[in-house]
């Protein structure tokens, strides 16, 4: 637009900031009830996320009246039944209509509910009377080798949501104490970077530390396959060459897209299932998050990505592009009918050949690894008599 584009960029943000700001008052008694967008969600993230970039800025503030529009046009016809569906239930057991329900997503009135039921059929072999306190215990008792990495990763803790912020908050507490019992329950894994993320997520919900440190033992050792979080973080690995395989076969139009510009998806894709989307989607959709939304995501975004021609462009708007993803309804539609079919038995499979095809990869490497520290032991010292350093030269005073 030339020399006129400052002047309608500023308009532009002066209109956004005004709708943000517009108070429900003003609202006329025959229109839909509307409430001011408030600063932080309802589990303390911050509605408009603060990016460094002015554009990105502006992108968020739209993003923020764009999740309000789509609530306020679902709630009526959407949220009011589903939440009436969700009120009649009795006791909780497993069907066809809990399935159903489940894939239409848990109200957040529900949700502690609901998280704690799902958990328990995960978890009811491994809990034991006391089992949380004991290990809590424990930790008082005897230093864990991973108590420092948790202490490290405690501020890194989504650092916009108030309550890991705000210093007269609970929950980094909380979560340290979470933390600190997963590492003496899972030796084997102690602590990962990332399973801070998990625990803050499930005490956002439960709001409970035992059913938060549950939550997470569910979450590790039932869901996730083995080796998800361990040091060599293999199964995450395989999960990336299997996604790889699960885009070529639903979005092939993208994938060649994204292959003739060089673009490496797993640089964005990997904390993507690693923390199960907690640092990616806006909370709304974060919670009904499942692994065949990744597919959904970029099908969600195909035909923007698919305007971009710069491998580097390209990377960019991955960076963000999650939190563009505002209406749940259409991405939930896209993930259980756009990507169908979808069955449980091939992704098994791709992930049983993966994880083969790597593990070969890794004995290789590790084969190569053995001969060359071999040779160089044959070879004798690393640095030839008569060669030394500076230091090594200087005479004695």
């Amino acid at each position: 637009m030339g020399v006129e584009a400052g002047e309608c960029s500023e308009l532009l943000r002066q209109l956004i900031q005004e709708a943000l700001q517009w108070e429900a008052s003003e609202a006329s008694a025959d229109s839909v009830v509307l409430s001011p967008i408030s600063e932080y969600d309802e589990y303390g993230f911050p509605t408009v996320p603060n990016y460094e970039v002015e554009d990105l800025r502006l992108l968020a503030k739209i993003q923020a009246l764009e999740v309000h529009s789509h609530h306020l046009l679902a709630h009526e016809a959407v949220e009011q039944p589903l939440r009436e569906r969700w009120a009649a239930l009795g006791e909780l057991a497993p069907s066809a209509e809990i399935k159903q329900l489940l894939r239409a997503g848990v109200p957040r009135e529900h949700r502690p509910r609901v998280w704690k039921w799902l958990v328990s059929l995960r978890v009811k072999h491994l809990q034991g009377p006391g089992r949380y306190q004991e290990l809590l215990s424990r930790g008082q008792a005897c230093k864990h080798p991973a108590a420092r990495q948790i202490e490290l990763d405690l501020n890194r803790t989504f650092p916009s949501n108030k309550h890991f912020t705000c210093p007269a908050s609970s929950f980094p507490d909380r979560l340290r104490r979470v933390l600190l019992a997963f590492s003496w329950q899972n030796p084997a894994i102690g602590y990962c970077q990332g399973l801070n993320r998990l625990a803050a997520i499930a005490l956002l919900v439960l709001d409970e530390e035992e059913s938060a440190f549950w939550c997470l033992v569910a979450i590790v050792e039932t869901i996730m396959p083995a080796d998800y979080y361990s040091k060599t973080l293999l199964a995450s690995q395989v999960d990336q060459r299997v996604l790889q395989d699960l885009l070529s076969e639903k979005l092939p139009k993208l994938m060649a897209h994204l292959g003739q510009r060089r673009v490496d998806l797993s640089f964005i894709t990997f904390n993507w299932l690693l923390v199960i989307f907690a640092d990616s989607l806006i909370s709304n959709i974060l919670l009904q998050v499942v692994f065949r939304y990744a597919l959904a995501i970029f099908k969600y975004n195909e035909e923007e990505i698919l305007r971009l021609q710069d491998g580097l462009e390209i990377y960019q708007y991955l960076r963000f592009f999650t939190k563009t993803v505002c209406d749940s309804r259409k991405l939930m539609n896209i993930a259980f009918n756009d990507m169908n079919p979808f069955p449980m038995k091939q992704l098994r499979q791709l992930r049983m050949a993966h994880r083969e095809r790597l593990e070969a990869e890794l004995h290789e490497l590790e084969q190569l690894k053995a001969e060359y520290l071999e040779t160089r032991a044959a070879q004798g010292p690393a640095v030839p008599e008569g060669c030394t350093s500076e230091d090594e030269g200087e005479a004695e005073p």
